[in-house]
Protein backbone atom coordinates (compact mmCIF):
# COMPACT_ATOMS: atom_id res chain seq x y z
CA UNK A 1 0.00 0.00 0.00
CA UNK A 2 1.68 3.30 -1.22
CA UNK A 3 0.47 6.43 0.85
CA UNK A 4 0.21 9.99 -0.36
CA UNK A 5 2.60 10.69 2.06
CA UNK A 6 4.90 7.76 0.43
CA UNK A 7 4.81 9.33 -3.09
CA UNK A 8 5.50 12.48 -2.05
CA UNK A 9 8.65 11.90 -0.39
CA UNK A 10 10.18 9.21 -3.10
CA UNK A 11 10.03 6.40 -0.23
CA UNK A 12 10.80 3.07 -1.44
CA UNK A 13 7.82 0.61 -1.75
CA UNK A 14 8.81 -2.29 -2.50
CA UNK A 15 5.73 -3.68 -3.73
CA UNK A 16 2.19 -2.26 -3.67
CA UNK A 17 0.41 -4.36 -2.29
CA UNK A 18 2.47 -4.61 1.08
CA UNK A 19 1.11 -3.03 4.19
CA UNK A 20 4.12 -0.94 5.22
CA UNK A 21 1.84 0.45 8.57
CA UNK A 22 0.87 -2.53 9.36
CA UNK A 23 4.27 -3.96 9.56
CA UNK A 24 5.81 -0.44 11.42
CA UNK A 25 2.83 -1.25 14.16
CA UNK A 26 3.82 -4.80 14.38
CA UNK A 27 7.87 -4.34 14.41
CA UNK A 28 7.73 -1.76 16.78
CA UNK A 29 6.22 -3.83 19.16
CA UNK A 30 9.75 -6.21 19.18
CA UNK A 31 12.04 -2.87 18.76
CA UNK A 32 10.54 -1.65 21.78
CA UNK A 33 10.87 -5.28 23.54
CA UNK A 34 14.56 -6.02 22.34
CA UNK A 35 15.55 -2.64 24.22
CA UNK A 36 13.02 -2.01 27.30
CA UNK A 37 13.46 -5.04 28.83
CA UNK A 38 16.37 -4.06 30.50
CA UNK A 39 14.52 -0.51 31.94
CA UNK A 40 14.06 -2.65 34.83
CA UNK A 41 16.36 -5.66 35.04
CA UNK A 42 17.70 -6.74 38.04
CA UNK A 43 20.96 -6.80 36.41
CA UNK A 44 21.46 -3.53 35.20
CA UNK A 45 19.96 -1.94 38.42
CA UNK A 46 22.55 -4.06 40.27
CA UNK A 47 25.21 -2.01 38.11
CA UNK A 48 23.70 1.36 38.33
CA UNK A 49 23.86 1.11 42.15
CA UNK A 50 27.22 0.04 42.19
CA UNK A 51 27.68 3.76 40.47
CA UNK A 52 25.43 5.19 43.32
CA UNK A 53 22.20 5.88 41.42
CA UNK A 54 19.01 3.86 42.12
CA UNK A 55 17.38 2.08 39.31
CA UNK A 56 15.17 4.51 38.13
CA UNK A 57 17.84 7.58 38.17
CA UNK A 58 20.46 4.76 36.47
CA UNK A 59 18.21 4.50 33.76
CA UNK A 60 17.64 8.33 32.99
CA UNK A 61 21.52 8.42 33.16
CA UNK A 62 22.38 4.98 30.65
CA UNK A 63 19.39 6.04 28.08
CA UNK A 64 20.40 9.85 28.51
CA UNK A 65 24.43 9.41 28.40
CA UNK A 66 24.60 10.85 24.45
CA UNK A 67 22.42 13.64 25.19
CA UNK A 68 24.26 14.91 28.68
CA UNK A 69 26.28 17.39 27.45
CA UNK A 70 23.60 19.23 26.45
CA UNK A 71 21.69 19.32 30.44
CA UNK A 72 18.81 18.32 32.60
CA UNK A 73 16.46 20.29 30.17
CA UNK A 74 17.71 19.40 26.73
CA UNK A 75 16.86 16.40 27.90
CA UNK A 76 13.55 16.68 29.65
CA UNK A 77 13.17 17.72 26.29
CA UNK A 78 13.69 14.71 24.71
CA UNK A 79 12.29 12.29 27.18
CA UNK A 80 8.84 13.26 26.81
CA UNK A 81 6.84 12.23 29.97
CA UNK A 82 10.11 11.51 32.50
CA UNK A 83 10.05 13.32 35.29
CA UNK A 84 12.00 16.58 35.30
CA UNK A 85 12.67 16.12 38.72
CA UNK A 86 14.50 13.06 38.25
CA UNK A 87 16.08 14.22 35.58
CA UNK A 88 17.51 16.97 37.06
CA UNK A 89 18.39 14.84 40.25
CA UNK A 90 20.23 12.64 38.00
CA UNK A 91 21.93 15.46 36.90
CA UNK A 92 22.68 16.74 40.41
CA UNK A 93 23.93 13.88 41.59
CA UNK A 94 26.69 13.16 38.81
CA UNK A 95 27.48 16.82 38.82
CA UNK A 96 26.52 17.17 35.11
CA UNK A 97 29.72 14.66 34.20
CA UNK A 98 29.05 13.70 30.82
CA UNK A 99 31.93 11.20 31.14
CA UNK A 100 29.39 9.54 34.21
CA UNK A 101 26.76 9.22 31.96
CA UNK A 102 28.85 7.39 29.73
CA UNK A 103 29.82 5.14 32.36
CA UNK A 104 26.10 4.10 33.11
CA UNK A 105 25.99 3.86 28.98
CA UNK A 106 28.48 1.54 29.28
CA UNK A 107 26.93 -0.35 32.40
CA UNK A 108 24.00 -0.79 30.89
CA UNK A 109 25.98 -2.47 27.93
CA UNK A 110 27.02 -5.17 29.84
CA UNK A 111 23.88 -5.90 31.35
CA UNK A 112 22.68 -5.84 27.92
CA UNK A 113 24.72 -8.66 26.46
CA UNK A 114 24.73 -10.64 29.80
CA UNK A 115 20.89 -10.49 29.78
CA UNK A 116 20.08 -11.29 26.22
CA UNK A 117 22.10 -14.40 26.48
CA UNK A 118 20.71 -15.83 29.65
CA UNK A 119 16.82 -14.72 29.12
CA UNK A 120 16.54 -14.73 25.49
CA UNK A 121 19.14 -16.77 23.43
CA UNK A 122 17.17 -16.33 20.44
CA UNK A 123 17.37 -13.70 19.82
CA UNK A 124 21.63 -13.57 19.66
CA UNK A 125 21.95 -14.63 16.11
CA UNK A 126 19.13 -12.63 14.83
CA UNK A 127 20.76 -9.33 16.39
CA UNK A 128 24.20 -10.27 15.07
CA UNK A 129 23.66 -11.05 12.06
CA UNK A 130 20.42 -8.58 10.96
CA UNK A 131 22.82 -5.88 12.53
CA UNK A 132 24.65 -5.11 9.53
CA UNK A 133 21.91 -4.18 8.04
CA UNK A 134 20.18 -2.73 10.24
CA UNK A 135 22.56 0.04 10.80
CA UNK A 136 22.30 0.84 6.85
CA UNK A 137 18.91 1.64 7.76
CA UNK A 138 19.85 3.74 10.30
CA UNK A 139 22.41 6.04 8.84
CA UNK A 140 19.75 7.03 5.95
CA UNK A 141 16.84 7.99 8.83
CA UNK A 142 16.35 11.80 8.50
CA UNK A 143 18.15 12.98 11.74
CA UNK A 144 15.42 16.48 11.07
CA UNK A 145 13.78 17.34 14.68
CA UNK A 146 15.15 13.77 16.17
CA UNK A 147 17.68 15.53 18.76
CA UNK A 148 17.67 12.29 20.84
CA UNK A 149 18.08 9.91 17.71
CA UNK A 150 20.68 12.38 16.78
CA UNK A 151 22.50 12.28 20.14
CA UNK A 152 22.11 8.78 19.92
CA UNK A 153 23.60 7.50 16.68
CA UNK A 154 27.03 9.41 17.18
CA UNK A 155 27.94 7.64 20.16
CA UNK A 156 30.66 5.07 19.34
CA UNK A 157 29.29 1.55 18.26
CA UNK A 158 30.48 -1.66 19.68
CA UNK A 159 32.89 -3.98 18.25
CA UNK A 160 31.08 -7.00 20.02
CA UNK A 161 28.77 -7.79 17.06
CA UNK A 162 25.43 -8.66 19.57
CA UNK A 163 26.18 -5.24 21.04
CA UNK A 164 25.95 -3.53 17.99
CA UNK A 165 22.82 -5.20 16.62
CA UNK A 166 21.09 -4.10 20.03
CA UNK A 167 22.24 -0.86 19.35
CA UNK A 168 21.44 -0.52 15.81
CA UNK A 169 17.66 -1.37 17.10
CA UNK A 170 17.71 0.89 19.89
CA UNK A 171 18.42 3.76 17.10
CA UNK A 172 15.66 2.84 15.51
CA UNK A 173 13.35 2.95 18.84
CA UNK A 174 14.96 6.22 19.59
CA UNK A 175 14.07 7.68 16.03
CA UNK A 176 10.85 6.29 16.53
CA UNK A 177 10.19 8.18 19.43
CA UNK A 178 11.22 11.09 19.06
CA UNK A 179 8.70 11.23 15.66
CA UNK A 180 6.02 10.52 18.22
CA UNK A 181 6.58 12.86 20.68
CA UNK A 182 6.54 15.89 17.57
CA UNK A 183 3.51 14.75 16.58
CA UNK A 184 1.85 14.69 20.42
CA UNK A 185 3.83 18.45 20.54
CA UNK A 186 2.28 19.76 17.17
CA UNK A 187 -0.98 18.14 18.56
CA UNK A 188 -0.69 20.57 21.80
CA UNK A 189 -0.20 17.72 24.42
CA UNK A 190 2.50 18.87 27.39
CA UNK A 191 3.86 16.10 29.20
CA UNK A 192 1.44 15.34 31.77
CA UNK A 193 -1.86 15.34 29.61
CA UNK A 194 -0.07 13.22 27.46
CA UNK A 195 0.49 10.91 30.05
CA UNK A 196 -3.22 10.83 31.37
CA UNK A 197 -4.35 10.35 27.87
CA UNK A 198 -2.43 7.90 26.99
CA UNK A 199 -2.88 5.80 30.66
CA UNK A 200 -6.72 6.24 29.74
CA UNK A 201 -5.86 4.64 26.35
CA UNK A 202 -4.60 2.15 27.42
CA UNK A 203 -7.15 1.27 30.28
CA UNK A 204 -5.42 1.54 33.42
CA UNK A 205 -6.21 2.62 36.98
CA UNK A 206 -6.43 6.68 37.36
CA UNK A 207 -2.75 8.24 36.83
CA UNK A 208 -0.86 5.08 37.05
CA UNK A 209 1.27 6.00 34.20
CA UNK A 210 1.89 8.94 35.05
CA UNK A 211 3.07 8.22 38.74
CA UNK A 212 4.69 5.52 36.86
CA UNK A 213 7.05 8.00 35.31
CA UNK A 214 8.25 10.05 38.75
CA UNK A 215 5.61 13.18 37.44
CA UNK A 216 4.32 14.99 40.82
CA UNK A 217 0.94 15.08 42.10
CA UNK A 218 1.21 18.67 41.32
CA UNK A 219 2.35 18.12 37.85
CA UNK A 220 -0.75 15.39 37.60
CA UNK A 221 -3.46 18.12 38.78
CA UNK A 222 -2.15 20.63 36.71
CA UNK A 223 -2.49 18.05 34.00
CA UNK A 224 -6.04 17.31 34.59
CA UNK A 225 -6.67 20.97 34.74
CA UNK A 226 -5.56 22.07 31.36
CA UNK A 227 -7.19 19.23 30.15
CA UNK A 228 -10.52 20.22 31.13
CA UNK A 229 -10.11 23.47 29.96
CA UNK A 230 -9.36 21.97 26.30
CA UNK A 231 -12.24 19.57 26.60
CA UNK A 232 -10.30 16.62 26.87
CA UNK A 233 -11.19 15.68 30.44
CA UNK A 234 -14.32 16.62 32.82
CA UNK A 235 -13.94 15.56 36.52
CA UNK A 236 -10.84 13.81 36.27
CA UNK A 237 -12.07 11.25 33.35
CA UNK A 238 -10.47 11.41 29.71
CA UNK A 239 -13.62 12.28 26.98
CA UNK A 240 -13.78 10.25 24.15
CA UNK A 241 -12.41 12.70 22.06
CA UNK A 242 -9.23 12.87 23.85
CA UNK A 243 -9.41 9.18 22.75
CA UNK A 244 -9.42 9.96 19.05
CA UNK A 245 -6.75 11.90 19.37
CA UNK A 246 -4.64 9.46 20.65
CA UNK A 247 -5.64 6.84 18.51
CA UNK A 248 -5.18 9.35 15.51
CA UNK A 249 -1.58 10.26 16.82
CA UNK A 250 -0.82 6.41 17.51
CA UNK A 251 -1.70 6.03 14.01
CA UNK A 252 0.08 8.79 12.41
CA UNK A 253 3.13 7.65 14.62
CA UNK A 254 2.96 3.95 12.74
CA UNK A 255 2.44 5.71 9.63
CA UNK A 256 5.53 8.25 10.01
CA UNK A 257 7.98 5.34 11.48
CA UNK A 258 7.40 2.65 7.75
CA UNK A 259 10.90 4.54 6.78
CA UNK A 260 13.21 2.14 8.51
CA UNK A 261 11.06 -0.86 7.34
CA UNK A 262 10.62 0.10 3.76
CA UNK A 263 14.49 1.33 3.80
CA UNK A 264 15.27 -2.54 4.74
CA UNK A 265 12.83 -3.72 2.30
CA UNK A 266 9.63 -6.04 2.58
CA UNK A 267 11.81 -9.18 3.09
CA UNK A 268 13.91 -8.05 5.68
CA UNK A 269 11.15 -6.61 7.37
CA UNK A 270 9.29 -9.93 7.83
CA UNK A 271 12.01 -11.67 8.39
CA UNK A 272 12.69 -9.62 11.73
CA UNK A 273 9.22 -10.18 12.79
CA UNK A 274 9.96 -13.62 12.52
CA UNK A 275 13.53 -14.01 13.80
CA UNK A 276 12.15 -11.72 17.30
CA UNK A 277 9.33 -11.71 18.36
CA UNK A 278 9.56 -15.54 20.09
CA UNK A 279 12.31 -14.09 21.70
CA UNK A 280 11.02 -11.03 22.41
CA UNK A 281 7.87 -12.95 24.13
CA UNK A 282 10.52 -14.34 26.49
CA UNK A 283 12.02 -10.47 27.29
CA UNK A 284 8.39 -9.08 28.11
CA UNK A 285 7.76 -11.89 30.46
CA UNK A 286 11.21 -10.97 31.94
CA UNK A 287 9.45 -7.34 32.35
CA UNK A 288 6.35 -9.04 33.96
CA UNK A 289 8.39 -10.48 36.66
CA UNK A 290 10.95 -7.35 37.29
CA UNK A 291 8.36 -4.56 36.83
CA UNK A 292 4.62 -5.82 36.53
CA UNK A 293 2.14 -6.48 33.68
CA UNK A 294 1.22 -2.55 33.25
CA UNK A 295 5.01 -1.56 32.25
CA UNK A 296 5.99 -1.28 28.68
CA UNK A 297 2.71 -1.00 27.23
CA UNK A 298 4.04 -0.09 23.19
CA UNK A 299 5.16 -4.00 23.96
CA UNK A 300 1.99 -5.05 24.59
CA UNK A 301 -0.65 -6.33 21.72
CA UNK A 302 -3.86 -3.86 21.90
CA UNK A 303 -6.82 -3.39 20.05
CA UNK A 304 -7.79 0.28 17.93
CA UNK A 305 -9.90 1.97 20.26
CA UNK A 306 -13.15 2.75 18.94
CA UNK A 307 -15.34 5.98 20.04
CA UNK A 308 -18.80 4.48 21.53
CA UNK A 309 -20.29 6.00 18.77
CA UNK A 310 -18.08 3.49 16.04
CA UNK A 311 -18.83 0.26 19.01
CA UNK A 312 -22.26 0.45 18.28
CA UNK A 313 -22.09 0.43 14.79
CA UNK A 314 -23.22 4.36 14.23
Amino acid sequence: MTTPFDRRHGRPTDGEEHDWQETSRRNARSVQTTVGWIFWDPGAVARYEARGLPGPLGYIASRGAPLAPAGAEALTAAFGSISSAGIALTFDLLKGDAAAFRDFWQARDEAVDEGLRRYAPGIVDPLVEMGPALWSAVDRLPRLGRVLFGATVSMPRPPNPLLSGWHAVNAIREWRGDTHWALLAAAGLTSSEASIVHNAWLGYEDDWLSRSRGQTETEIDEGWDSLARKGFAAERRVLPNALRLRQQLEDATDELAVLPWQLLGRGFSVRFAERLEPACELLLARVDKTAGPNYQPASRVRERYRSPEESEGR
